[in-house]
């Protein structure tokens, strides 16, 4: 399994990337605040950036380093990679998956049902835990409707029919999201999903985590060897990971949510560290942002077993897990793709 290494997060508007021997620095006024050995990191992500040396993403991208650029609320810029050096045949093989619909469906089939579980098994969880009188029977109503929707995704005939079932899970999970808010809920509440902008907090940080996240998967895919902008359910656009998009589907329950119902339950975020814009859409301050950053990173150093691998692993590996298996299957060493079920 991979070792798990570090993403370096720079956050400071103002910071500027730079190369000096085989370490990446970080300047602010040409004034050096960090440095890391290349050897320790995997990827790079920025926000707000003020640039990048040359040098420092040749260095990059000769160890095989990623560099995302964001900008300063979390919306994706630019990434930068080395050289592919996926098998030619494994991508062959998956581009011939994406153009035939009956394969396609199927493969699409288990990433939507994986998703309507995990977000089912985020509801029960929260029932165990907190649930009680009314809210309790909104929230096994709605795992019951989960659990429905998850059936009918195995059985879609085809990929409209299947986005349609997502669809509806996804409305009726965000319609009883503010019921799992545990404390701090005359701050935090949203009135279903929405981004582009995101028009509340609990949006804003949904949205920014699945910034992250994507940006994870989107690395996996590519050391497996797969492209990552050639998806089964997510129609190819360009500058779209569309495989990427389809694969942390069933991530975004266990990795994403959750850590949003985390910081709030637990007063990691606190009302006055957003932004808010008029009205018109509503961002993280940069010390919010900084501390769901540190709890991503820290959550990734748990361990959780894997019930393929049959071994305890990081839960900053288990994108690169589900990548290897996803690999697995297109290549046709595994019959069907083995979704990742959290309990």
């Amino acid at each position: 399994m991979k070792k798990l290494l570090n993403t370096l997060y720079v956050t400071t508007p103002e910071a500027y990337l730079a190369r000096d021997g085989l370490n990446v620095v970080v300047k602010t006024e040409e004034e050096e605040r960090f440095r890391i050995p290349i050897h320790n990191i995997e990827s790079i992500v920025a926000f707000g950036y003020m640039g990048a040396s040359p040098g420092l993403l040749a260095l990059c991208m000769e160890h095989n380093v990623s560099v995302c650029f964001l900008s300063g609320q979390g919306r994706f810029l630019a990434r930068v990679s080395g050289k592919v050096k996926g098998n030619v045949l494994l991508r062959r093989q998956q581009y011939r998956i994406a153009d035939d619909t009956v394969k396609a469906l199927a493969i699409s089939r288990v990433f939507i049902a994986a998703k309507i579980a995990n977000c089912r098994n985020v509801i029960q969880r929260v029932i165990r835990d907190h649930g009680k009188g009314n809210q309790e029977q909104d929230l096994a109503s709605a795992s019951s409707f989960m659990e429905l929707r998850q059936k009918q995704a195995f059985r879609a005939v085809s990929l409209d029919v299947l986005r349609g079932v997502e669809g509806d899970a996804a409305n009726q999970y965000f319609e009883i999201f503010n019921q799992m808010i545990i404390h701090q809920k005359e701050h935090f509440n949203m009135n279903g999903r929405n981004r582009r902008p995101p028009r509340d907090p609990i949006n804003a940080m949904l949205s920014f985590a699945y910034t992250l996240l994507a940006n994870d998967v989107q690395s996996a895919l590519e050391t497996v060897g797969l492209d990552p902008y050639v998806g089964f359910l997510h129609t190819d656009r360009p500058g779209r990971p569309s495989l990427a998009l389809d694969l942390m589907e069933e991530l975004r329950p266990y990795l994403a949510d959750r850590l949003v119902l985390t910081l709030i339950n637990r007063k990691q975020v606190a009302p006055g560290g957003f932004i808010n814009h008029g009205g018109m859409a509503i961002h993280m301050t940069d010390d919010t942002r900084k501390e769901f950053i540190s709890t991503w990173q820290k959550r990734k150093q748990d361990t959780i077993f894997h019930p393929y691998f049959q071994e305890n692993i990081p839960l900053g590996l288990l994108p690169h897990a589900q990548a290897t298996l996803l690999a697995r299957h297109i290549r046709g060493d595994v019959d069907a793709y083995p979704a990742f079920i959290m309990k």
